[in-house]
């Protein structure tokens, strides 16, 4: 009898739990969505941010006194790129970036869009339009950003700068990065300071003393501006360490370049034309990557194309594209140091159209590559004999 009480008493007591782990499933909850980004601390880099692409000291955001996972800043962005991250010292962690590489942050006023977050490839990042004063505002919450332009670009004081001598450095210039030898430009006045020679396309500052990368650079005041045969874009330039703002030289020629120290400007006359030669691209393989591409950034998953058999420098890739950037390479080189095949214009637009320009470039520098503007199957093309590229839309 006892026996059957304690037996009753145990299935009770199992019956119990029973119902009660039988509640607590029916009241489990399911978060649905990201969870809040818990941190401190919170900051943008890149060459649109006052620091430049510093990451041992990237531009620092303030928490807000109403949410402490809200941060906010003020100040002055340049034409260019910039991500966002948790910490310092490190391009390994993971970066809060645009959902879509290539965004826009400009004069239109952009209202709690979703941001990403991820370390490695794609390496996605925001693309400031328009030089001026803004107001940012990430919310690590709900896992969106904010922002408003509230002013234009403000020239800074100019203070005449009184140098000896003044040279111009970069893969644009006769003497490319060689910065113990870069090329020097002639003295005519106190201030004034003029090259006049060949420009290839690629990048450039300038500098009045050799032999150093940690001084102060004559540079544009925004990232990437451009030096063509219309003349220079902005003809301000700032004297300053950083960030590394370079000028972008677009066309192959003869330049005459003018350089005024004393009221910190730059002007730029094409004389003419340099027409060079290109001979065929020899290889027997052609890769593409891109966040556009199906493998990405990623050159051990890098898109192979197709050699036409009755033709060694016709190559044929056909597949899915997605918004995004891309460029080609004729090896599977993990530095990425090798040259590319880039549009001579940077974001040089595929679409349902095709390809904005079909003529390409074969280089290490610039960085610049083509933007799929409209996701879809493709079949892209490249002559490498005639350095043309031709995109079709196939679906």
């Amino acid at each position: 009898m006892k026996f059957n009480k304690i037996y009753s008493a145990v299935a009770a007591t199992v019956m119990a739990f029973a119902m009660t782990g039988c509640d607590e499933e029916r009241d489990f909850i399911v978060i649905d969505g990201n969870l809040p980004i818990k941190t401190s601390t919170f900051y943008i880099v890149g060459d649109a941010t006052p620091n430049g692409w510093s990451i041992d000291s990237p531009t620092e955001f303030t928490p807000s006194e109403a949410d402490p996972l809200v941060f906010m800043w003020e100040g002055m962005l340049n034409k260019g790129e910039m991500k966002a991250c948790l910490t310092t010292g490190s391009w390994d962690a993971a970066f809060i970036r645009p959902v879509i590489n290539g965004e826009e942050i400009g004069k239109e006023p952009i209202t709690d869009k979703e941001f990403a977050m991820h370390a490695g490839d794609p390496d996605d990042k925001w693309r400031v339009t328009e030089a001026g004063q803004y107001k940012l505002t990430f919310n690590l919450r709900n896992w969106t950003f904010s922002s408003v332009f509230t002013g234009e670009l403000q020239k800074p004081d100019v203070t005449p700068i009184e140098a000896e001598n003044l040279y111009i450095v970069g893969d644009a210039t006769p003497n490319g990065w060689n910065i113990d030898a870069p090329t020097a430009c002639v003295k005519k006045s106190a201030y004034v300071y003029v090259y006049e020679g060949e420009l290839k396309p690629g990048e450039m500052k300038a500098c009045a003393i050799t032999g150093s990368w940690d001084v102060e650079f004559v540079r544009p005041q925004n990232a990437d501006c451009r030096i063509d045969r219309n003349g220079v874009e902005v003809e301000d330039f700032v004297y300053t360490t950083g960030p590394d703002n370079k000028w972008k030289v677009a066309d192959h020629g003869e330049y005459r370049l003018t350089f005024d120290l004393e009221h910190w400007t730059v002007k730029a006359e094409f004389l003419k034309e340099i027409v060079v030669g290109n001979d065929p691209i020899e290889t027997e393989t052609l890769f593409m990557i891109g966040d556009a591409t199906p493998g990405g950034w990623s050159m051990d998953n890098a898109s192979e194309f197709t050699v036409d058999p009755d033709n060694k420098y016709i190559f044929t890739w056909e597949g899915e594209l997605v918004e995004g950037s891309m460029k080609a390479c004729t090896e599977r080189d993990g530095t990425f140091s090798c040259p590319f095949l880039r549009p001579a214009t940077d974001g040089c637009a595929i679409s349902a159209d095709g390809v904005a320009e079909p003529g390409f470039v074969y280089t290490t520098s610039p960085d610049d590559k083509w933007q799929v503007t409209a996701a879809g199957r493709y079949r892209i093309t490249f002559n490498l004999s005639e350095r043309t590229i031709e995109a079709v839309k196939v679906g």
